[in-house]
């Protein structure tokens, strides 16, 4: 068992943020956190490694409950840049973490060159942009090779290109072994990392698989919209109207190959087609109607 929360409570002063989480992660993968601002994300992953007390539940980690220190040798944890020292250098906090975990000096350039991170090594993190600091931070937290990572907004404030980086990191990460429990409002990234999903609503987690979801919605631009519904309908190909001179159908009902060639048999003259891909934006909004956050 790679992770078990069982009946997990947390209240500050008579409010409760976490009223009875459970869930189990017996196979490495990634997994999505998702949900609000103050929907007890970031408390979650302080509980589940003891940063927080918890008021009733227990939490299990590669088979160790999570008071015992001596999981962290296995287990990290990517908290906010607030943990950083300003006058301190990178290479001074990845020293600092190799020290206190006993491990080889050489850890260092190895993680910062997998992490991009070498021209600015021994620069003060006063100095870094945001994007800098987020990587210094998952340096520190895979300098032990941890088997199960938790991130609490790893991809908070990066450019594309940083987000891309860290993006193509994780899943390296995952695919050696690596269980990811990563905490994130970038529903764009969170599609490309996985379709596992803990959407965390009113104190609670919604587990969910997004493979569903995972698909595209086509809108086909025509030059004749009423000709285009008489033969789709006569050939049984599912679609909707969409405005006045689009047609728009789920690649899950039908093929695109299918109703080009459909349209084109029937000289209808196709202007445009635009996709959008359907996944936890969608599914997100769906859960928290009428309470969307960026």
């Amino acid at each position: 068992m790679i992770a078990e929360v069982k009946n997990l409570k947390k209240k500050y002063k008579k409010e409760w943020v976490l009223k009875g989480v459970q869930f189990q992660i017996e196979t490495p993968q990634i997994i999505a956190l998702v949900g609000p601002n103050g929907s007890g994300k970031t408390t979650l992953l302080n509980c589940m490694t003891n940063l927080v007390s918890i008021n009733e539940g227990t939490v299990t980690l590669l088979g160790k409950r999570n008071h015992d220190t001596s999981l962290f040798k296995e287990v990290s944890y990517l908290q906010d840049n607030r943990i950083l020292y300003g006058n301190l250098t990178a290479y001074d906090h990845l020293k600092f973490v190799c020290d206190m975990q006993k491990l080889p000096r050489k850890r260092i350039h190895e993680v910062a060159k997998r992490v991009r991170m070498e021209s600015y090594l021994k620069k003060r993190v006063q100095n870094f942009s945001l994007g800098m600091k987020q990587h210094l931070l998952l340096a520190m937290v895979i300098l032990n090779k941890p088997k199960l990572l938790l991130m609490d907004e790893p991809l908070n404030g990066l450019d594309p290109t940083s987000a891309i980086n860290m993006r193509e990191i994780l899943l390296e990460l995952a695919a050696e072994g690596t269980t990811i429990i990563v905490s994130s409002h970038n529903l764009d990234e969170i599609d490309r990392l996985t379709n596992t999903i803990y959407f965390m609503k009113d104190g609670e987690i919604l587990q969910e698989s997004l493979e569903q979801f995972a698909t595209k919605e086509y809108y086909v631009s025509i030059s004749d919209l009423q000709k285009a519904q008489h033969v789709l309908a006569e050939h049984h190909i599912s679609f909707e109207t969409y405005y006045d001179s689009q047609i728009k159908f789920m690649e899950t009902d039908v093929a695109l190959q299918t109703v080009i060639d459909t349209l084109n048999k029937a000289n209808i003259v196709i202007e445009e087609i635009e996709s959008e891909r359907v996944g936890a934006e969608r599914r997100y909004r769906e859960l928290f109607e009428g309470n969307v956050h960026t």
